[in-house]
C-alpha cells in the first residue's frame, strides 16, 4: 500500500495488487488528479467504484466503508453445494489453555 499526501488534510491511499490498483481518497479532486496523472505512464482502465476487491466486498455508507469477508465464504458455499448447510459451532474446546512453547524442540 502507498500513500500519497499532497497537503496536510487531503489524503490518497493507493492499494496495488498484480495489475489491479484501487485508488480512494479524502477529496475527489486530489483523488482524480492522482488517476490522470497516472493514466500518462500506464494503460489503465477505470472501473468505477469498486464493489470487490479481492474476494472482500465493500459497501459504502455515510458512517464511511465497511469490508466483508462474508462476501468470499458465500463464493466458497455456492461453489462447493453447500448453501444450505446448517452452521456449527466450532470444535475448539474453549475450556482447554494453551501454553505458549518456550524453546522450541532441537530436531537432529
Amino acid at each position: 500500500m502507498c500513500i500519497l499526501s499532497r497537503w496536510w488534510s487531503v489524503r490518497v491511499i493507493l492499494c496495488l495488487y498484480v495489475d489491479d490498483i484501487l485508488i480512494f481518497g479524502t477529496n475527489i479532486y486530489v483523488t482524480n488528479e492522482v488517476k490522470s496523472f497516472l493514466s500518462k505512464s500506464f494503460d489503465m482502465k477505470d472501473l468505477g467504484e469498486a464493489d470487490v476487491i479481492l474476494n472482500i466486498k465493500l459497501i459504502k455508507d455515510e458512517s464511511g466503508i465497511t469490508l466483508l469477508q462474508s462476501h468470499y465464504m458465500e463464493k466458497v458455499l455456492s461453489h462447493f453445494g453447500y448453501m444450505d448447510s446448517k452452521p456449527s459451532p466450532t470444535p475448539y474446546d474453549l475450556n482447554i489453555m494453551h501454553e505458549r512453547i518456550r524453546e522450541l524442540p532441537k530436531i537432529n
